[in-house]
């Protein structure tokens, strides 16, 4: 059964009662004994999705203490040494208190500042999707010890309806709290996984307020959306220049035929080398009315892209940087292969990211308006 996994957001801009007013303070207690000394970490999520270590500090008579200045909105997370779990809180000028059991880190009540109380709405409705999920993972298993097929297929349709229902609730969320940093976040998870149509993700960042679209997430976004726009259908495709095999520099613009495919793929990307097949097809029977294509490769070294080329015989022009996901690919907004845009003789995208008999429906569509 599909693992329904809820992201964890955040949000937050208000100076509240608090001594440093350009700071924030985290003031934290615990119901439950824990021993003094015990350390307690803030962390931060990098660039790569890996936590590291922004203060450090010790629990005292169940309580502790963390302070600092906010550079920007941030969501940061609480360890605390031999426990399980963390306590998610948004960084943001005021005082928070948090309070919480220590067997459950992931229930503590962050309050006390508007963005941790927009955090907290949010993650009151998020938690009861994943009980459910909890609930229906133990049932599943059940069902597949026992060899319940029927309960199997009736537990995985209610798991794709509340994937669903999950959906529609951060969607509705963001709509409804567009001063909440959370909303932001959510977006940009969204953005990122393709979770929803490109027009619709521009007029959800739209309504943001002026507060949010100035955080560094909002930003991404819009830069993602601009992106976006230079290789949309309609758009005039961005010129680019490359080595070829042999080294020679090849541009976009010297490399249009009446119809082109721009073709983002790599020798190691196996989606990529089991759609060749019907590229090589495609190209062999329309090359001589005017199809051209211009593969353009991702790979990190020169053998295992001119091997491939080989091995596959795909006997069109090809340029590469050898720098896996390089500026080109930025410049057409490509975060995975394939991907692949069709173009006009002037260089016009007209379609884009169809494979097997769509694409070969579309070039004979194509060519034979031409």
């Amino acid at each position: 059964m599909k693992k329904i996994i809820l992201g964890l957001f955040t949000t937050a801009l208000l100076v509240s009662c608090n001594s440093n007013p350009d700071g924030f303070s985290i003031e934290a207690k615990v119901d439950g004994a824990i021993e003094n000394g015990t350390k307690v970490y803030l962390k931060r999520i990098n660039e790569v999705n890996q936590p590291i270590d922004v203060d450090t500090t010790t629990v005292e008579n169940g309580k502790f203490i963390f302070t600092g200045k906010v550079d920007s909105l941030d969501l940061q997370y609480i360890f605390i040494d031999k426990l399980q779990g963390n306590i998610p809180v948004m960084i943001e000028k005021g005082t928070i208190d948090v309070a919480f059991q220590k067997d459950s880190l992931g229930f503590a009540k962050v309050e006390g500042t508007e963005q941790n109380e927009l955090f907290s709405k949010f993650l009151d409705n998020s938690r009861s999707f994943s009980k459910r999920a909890m609930s229906m993972r133990d049932d599943f298993e059940k069902a597949r010890a026992s060899g319940d097929v029927a309960t199997q297929e009736a537990l995985q349709a209610e798991s794709n309806e509340m994937q669903e229902q999950a959906k529609d609730f951060e969607l509705t969320y963001i709509k409804e709290n567009p001063n909440a940093f959370v909303s932001v976040l959510i977006l940009e998870r969204i953005l990122m996984s393709k979770g929803l149509a490109e027009d619709e993700i521009s007029k959800i960042y739209e309504a943001l307020t002026p507060e949010m679209k100035a955080t560094a997430p909002a930003k991404r976004v819009k830069k993602q959306l601009d992106l976006t726009k230079n290789t949309a259908i309609g758009s005039k495709a961005p010129d680019f220049s490359a080595p070829t095999p042999d080294g020679k520099q090849l541009a976009l613009k010297d490399a249009l035929g009446k119809i082109t495919i721009v073709d983002f793929w790599a020798g190691w990307c196996r989606p990529c080398r089991a759609e060749n097949p019907n590229l090589v097809r495609v190209y062999n029977k329309y090359k001589d009315s005017g199809l051209s294509i211009l593969g353009v490769s991702l790979d990190k070294n020169k053998e295992e892209w001119t091997g491939a080329i080989a091995a596959d015989s795909l006997a069109w022009n090809h340029v590469s940087n050898v720098k896996y996901f390089d500026e080109i690919a930025k410049l057409y907004n490509v975060r995975a292969i394939p991907a692949m845009f069709i173009l006009d003789e002037n260089g016009v995208i007209i379609a884009k990211d169809l494979r097997g008999p769509e694409l070969e429906s579309k070039i004979a569509e194509l060519m034979g308006n031409i």
